[in-house]
């Protein structure tokens, strides 16, 4: 890491004290200002919103058409272990030199701003400058969270997705299904079609209603061919690669063969997405509860002799610990608590009463301040061990795990 990308990227992180800031203003004007508008003229966008899924639709999606022959950008959020993660082209992450220049530029160009763009709004805009710089001929976006008031949202695209969803960041979008719907629908535009999962009745409701108002198409994606293998684990796997079919379809369907789609679903890769670490470590992002219940299930069927897991588990406050645990406590032989680095981090105190509270109070516990500790206290015991809960988790205990000799190699690409 460069001196100047590291002092370049302070700055950019010191952004987040502006907090989160749902509105598309301030982002049109930085988008205007930096004459993108322009710049993104011909180039195709896939705009995905949802609670669940919404990473693997993107992944899916861009292994499809890059595959294809096409160079896709591909903005997706958080990263695990390198900010680079999140601006792609054909895969590979972002070049460190062009994003100091670009978080510089842009440093220079707001700081009278009265309104100060956010750390996602910059980086949105820094991940379409690099779009552009590398003549991708297809964006996908992913939205960061919601969707209506989603720096996302600013842009047009030519396709939109909604993936699963379900109850998550209701402090922001709503308390019910139909509220946080009504969200994601927000990404709905005239004349651009919507692919849509089988969502809740009321979801479906609800986007149905905006879809029929816009006077677009609300297609639903045909599930796939049993036989078609694919690249990431998990029986909800199957509706997020339909839909990213559908997606890539809709976008350049004369450049598609279902040979060379089946061979590009196989080829899938996620990371933190029940993403296998050498023998005995799953890694998984279930953040929320509808994400343990994928975890259970894929586990169920993954291992499908009762196989019980020492889980490592971390998460903030603002996530249904007790509904997470409801799924997981019968995976766990034992938990072991991490707290996550986050200011909204839950204690390990937190952590087990919630676990007590889903019913799960006599599974043996521990807790620890770190996640290296974590792991090596896991390998004291003969289950494999399950790697899951935030986001954040997941970032600590992949770089971790690269450290080890005999972890596989992490690849993030």
């Amino acid at each position: 890491m460069s001196a100047n990308y590291e002092e370049s990227l302070e700055w950019l992180y010191s952004t987040q004290l502006f907090g989160i800031k749902l509105g598309l203003e301030n982002v049109t004007r930085l988008i205007e200002s930096l004459e993108l508008p322009g710049q993104l003229a011909g180039r195709k966008i896939l705009h995905i919103a949802g609670t669940n899924g919404k990473g693997s639709v993107c992944a899916f999606s861009d292994q499809i058409l890059r595959d294809a022959g096409l160079t896709v950008g591909m903005f997706t959020s958080p990263h695990l272990i390198s900010f680079t993660e999140r601006i792609k082209v054909n895969g590979q992450a972002a070049d460190e030199c062009f994003l100091a220049e670009q978080i510089d530029l842009i440093r220079e160009k707001v700081k009278e701003w009265e309104t100060h763009p956010t750390f996602f709004e910059i980086t949105l805009a820094i991940g379409l400058l690099y779009f552009c710089d590398r003549n991708c001929d297809i964006i996908i976006l992913e939205t960061g969270m919601g969707g209506r008031l989603d720096a996302t949202n600013s842009l047009k695209a030519d396709v939109s997705v909604i993936t699963q969803i379900s109850l998550d960041h209701q402090q922001w979008l709503g308390e019910d299904i139909r509220a946080i719907a009504a969200e994601k629908a927000g990404i709905l535009k005239p004349e651009v079609p919507v692919i849509v999962a089988d969502v809740d009745p009321a979801a479906r409701d609800v986007i149905g209603r905006r879809a029929l108002t816009l006077g677009i198409p609300y297609i639903e994606a045909h599930p796939l061919p049993e036989e078609w293998k694919l690249g990431l684990a998990g029986p909800h796997q199957r509706e997020n690669a339909a839909l990213a079919v559908e997606a890539a379809c809709r976008l350049e369907g004369d450049r598609l063969t279902l040979d060379g789609i089946q061979k590009s679903l196989s080829m899938t890769r996620w990371p933190g997405r029940f993403q296998s670490v050498g023998d005995s470590v799953i890694v998984d992002g279930a953040h929320n509860e509808a994400a343990a219940r994928a975890l259970a299930a894929t586990w169920t069927e993954t291992f499908r002799g009762g196989e019980k897991a020492t889980l490592i588990f971390g998460a903030a406050h603002s996530k249904d610990v007790k509904g997470i645990f409801y799924h997981l406590g019968p995976l766990a032989r034992r938990v072991i608590f991490v707290p996550i680095k986050s200011e909204r981090r839950l204690s390990p105190e937190e952590m087990s009463q919630s676990l007590s509270d889903a019913g799960y109070s006599g599974v043996e516990t521990f807790s620890v301040t770190s996640v290296k500790a974590a792991i090596a206290q896991a390998r004291n015991f003969p289950e494999k061990i399950l790697i899951a809960g935030s986001l954040f988790l997941v970032g600590e205990a992949l770089s971790a795990l690269e450290d080890e000799p005999e972890a596989f190699e992490v690849s993030l690409q």
